[in-house]
């Protein structure tokens, strides 16, 4: 399975309501990323599961979630990954 495709797969399911199994390949996601050292994937998936995570009320788990793997970041914030993962850290920080 290519890097992103679990992470795919996974926002697959959501639309189609399948909220468990796209968790699954959310979580698959984040190991194979993490394994393969693939940042910019692990980012990926880090933020769909924390969008997840975040409509389902687990905001502090979702902004640790996110908030790791961004942190690994010491350049490239002008990337359209790391511009949005800035803004979904944001607004998980809110409230």
């Amino acid at each position: 399975m290519g890097r992103g495709a679990s992470s795919l797969e996974g926002i697959a399911l959501f639309g189609l309501h399948r909220l468990e199994e796209g968790q699954r390949a959310l979580e698959a996601a984040l190991r194979i990323a993490q394994r393969q050292q693939a940042k910019a994937y692990e980012l990926r998936a880090a933020m769909s599961m924390a969008r997840l995570w975040r409509d389902q009320g687990k905001r502090n788990e979702a902004r640790e979630l996110l908030a790791s793997v961004y942190g690994w970041f010491t350049e490239g914030f002008d990337t359209r990954d790391l511009k949005e993962a800035k803004v979904l850290l944001d607004g998980l920080a809110a409230r």
